[in-house]
Formats: C-alpha cells, structure tokens, sequence
C-alpha cells in the first residue's frame, strides 16, 4: 500500500484499514508460531502498512485506535 493510496481515504476507511491489518498482523504471528507461515516477508509489509496509516492519521491529528 503507497502512502499516495493511503491519504486518499477518509477516516472511517483508514480506521477499517487499521483493524484489519492489526488483524491480519495477528494471524501471520500465529502461524509462524506454529511454523505454518508460507511468506515471511508479509509481517514486515504488513508493519509498514500500520505504521503508514498511523503516521498519515497523526498527520491529519485524528487519534488512531
């Protein structure tokens, strides 16, 4: 996700962008933990995709969840 894309969104959008990457973050944890993760490199995207979203509402001085 480019930071172009992102701060095209609204807020509800980045907030429903939010949760469902913290979500998807969650489950790619729960399969390396269970050595069941088949790409590795899709928890460093999906990090840098919360913190691009995080910055881009800190920019805009909405409070993130």
């Amino acid at each position: 996700m480019k930071a172009e894309m992102v701060r095209g969104l609204v807020t509800a959008e980045l907030e429903q962008q939010l949760a469902n990457l913290r979500s998807e973050l969650f489950n790619l944890r729960f399969q390396q933990a269970a050595r069941q993760l088949r790409n590795p490199s899709r928890i460093r995207q999906v990090k840098r995709d919360i913190a691009r979203i995080l910055t881009i509402m800190t920019e805009r001085g909405e409070q993130s969840a």
